[in-house]
């Protein structure tokens, strides 16, 4: 897996569909918990998630693949029922 700083000069990632051999989790300064109990498993921060950080589980739960996950909260707005909570990142 590649990270950022791999990045050619620009930050121009040229290859079509490799969005998965980067890791961000170091661009990010707020990141998503997901409160079970109050999640009602609508999907909505699933669908909105623009980086595919959001996993369904097999029982239709989510969770937060927080290597793909760049902290951006649209997730968070997305949820109706307040499931997600951004937190600062620790160490920052």
């Amino acid at each position: 897996m590649k990270s950022w700083k791999e990045l050619p000069i620009g930050a121009m990632i040229i290859e079509p569909g490799n969005s998965i051999e980067y890791n961000v989790a170091q661009w990010r300064v707020f990141r998503p918990v997901l409160d079970k109990n109050k999640c009602t498993k609508c999907g909505l921060c699933w669908i909105f998630c623009p980086e595919g950080a959001i996993v369904r589980n097999e029982d239709e739960s989510y969770e937060v693949n927080l290597s793909f996950c760049k902290g951006c909260g649209i997730c968070q707005r997305s949820c109706n029922v307040k499931a997600i909570t951004m937190i600062k990142e620790e160490g920052l």
